[in-house]
């Protein structure tokens, strides 16, 4: 059969002179993002900027605002980011923690 490269979304990758086996989403993840049409969304290195405020106040208001959000569902966007949590990113919790309340 050989060596496993991918599995679960996750891509495997071996370098052996060096002594590591790394893990990583980044094709899943950008299929979520697709799948939510967040895929022109900001990235950055850190998960949630420091001293950053959420409330409802940021909720969507206008019309198309709130047509473009009710065809999200939120229980799923909340579950995909969680299982990229629990298999590579676990820095991503805190901020999805935070998220997951609005």
């Amino acid at each position: 059969m050989g060596e496993a490269s991918y599995i679960f979304g996750i891509n495997i990758y071996r370098d052996t002179s060096r002594r590591m086996l790394g893990l990583i989403q980044s094709s899943y993840i950008e299929k979520v993002l697709m799948r939510f049409k967040m895929e022109d969304s900001k990235r950055g290195v850190l998960s949630m900027r420091h001293g950053i405020k959420l409330s409802k106040k940021q909720s969507p208001k206008t019309d198309e605002e709130l047509k473009r959000i009710s065809n999200i569902s939120y229980a799923s966007a909340v579950g995909s980011i969680q299982y990229v949590v629990q298999c590579t990113r676990p820095d991503v919790a805190y901020a999805l923690s935070v998220m997951s309340r609005y």
